[in-house]
Formats: structure tokens, C-alpha cells, sequence
């Protein structure tokens, strides 16, 4: 497996967008604190799952991980860009992972090639594999998400 500097989460849910930054040596002390998330749209149980969830994210501390993380209405996804695009180019010298939701992906692989040279690598969330880290530090956004939208829904 490549090991990169940064690795950089973009996800959506209804919505809602997402980014998450978290450090290569931080996401090796978070792996074992996630290894109970899964992706939300499999799960049978979600209302429960998220309950249970909730408890071990704040348990575990898990937003303490994370170098940068933001959730914003879906309308508000040029500035979850430009705070990713920024980050790439403050940057420049580290080479960097960037999943993308495959409905981002296109946009946002363009924007990165504009900006950006060779150093950093941008997946489509669909070519993650399960049981990677970055699959599985990418479910912590994805749940998180569904968490704040459900509690938007709730209001």
C-alpha cells in the first residue's frame, strides 16, 4: 500500500457535503477506533447503529484526529472545494490521497488538476476497497454525515 502524507475524505448525503483531513500517522492510531463503522446505506438497523455510534465517536475522541473536518448544505460546496483546494496548495510538497463521492468526483478531479501536479492522487469513493484504512476511515465521514442529517431532519 502507498502511504501518502495527507488523506483527504469529500462525501455527500442528501444534502449535505463533507470534507475530513486527517495526518498518515493519525490515521494509523484512529484504524482501530473505527473498525466498528460500516457504511450506512447497508446497515438494516441504521437508527440503532447511529445511536451506538455516536457513543464511540465521542468515546474515542475521534474529531481530536482529524487535521481539518467540515460539514455544510449541499449548496455551500464551493467552500468544502476552495478549503480542500487551499489545503493542497499550502501543501505542495506532501503527497496527498483525496477521495471524492462518485457524484463530486468529475468536478472535483478537474479543479485538483488545475491546481495541483502529480502529487496528489484523487479515488472516487467506488474504488475504495473494503477493509483498507482509507475505506475505512472514509465510513467515519459517511456516518457522520448521516448523523447530521438525521438531526437536521429531526428539527
Amino acid at each position: 500500500m502507498k502511504e501518502f502524507d495527507y488523506y483527504i475524505f469529500i462525501d455527500y448525503s442528501k444534502n449535505l457535503i463533507g470534507y475530513s483531513i486527517i495526518e498518515n500517522k493519525k490515521l494509523k492510531e484512529l484504524l482501530p477506533k473505527v473498525s466498528k463503522f460500516a457504511h450506512y446505506n447497508e446497515l438494516k438497523h441504521k437508527s440503532s447503529y447511529l445511536h451506538s455510534i455516536k457513543k464511540i465517536i465521542n468515546k474515542n475522541k475521534v474529531f481530536e484526529f482529524f487535521t481539518r473536518f467540515k460539514i455544510r448544505e449541499m449548496r455551500q460546496n464551493i467552500e468544502i472545494y476552495s478549503d480542500v483546494l487551499a489545503f493542497l496548495k499550502q501543501h505542495d510538497n506532501c503527497v496527498i490521497f483525496v477521495s471524492v463521492d462518485n457524484h463530486e468526483y468529475p468536478n472535483f478531479k478537474k479543479l485538483v488538476k488545475i491546481t495541483d501536479g502529480n502529487k496528489t492522487v484523487v479515488k472516487r469513493e467506488s474504488e475504495l476497497k473494503k477493509g483498507t484504512p482509507e475505506y475505512q476511515i472514509s465510513l467515519v465521514l459517511d456516518t457522520i454525515l448521516n448523523i447530521e442529517r438525521l438531526k437536521k431532519n429531526e428539527n
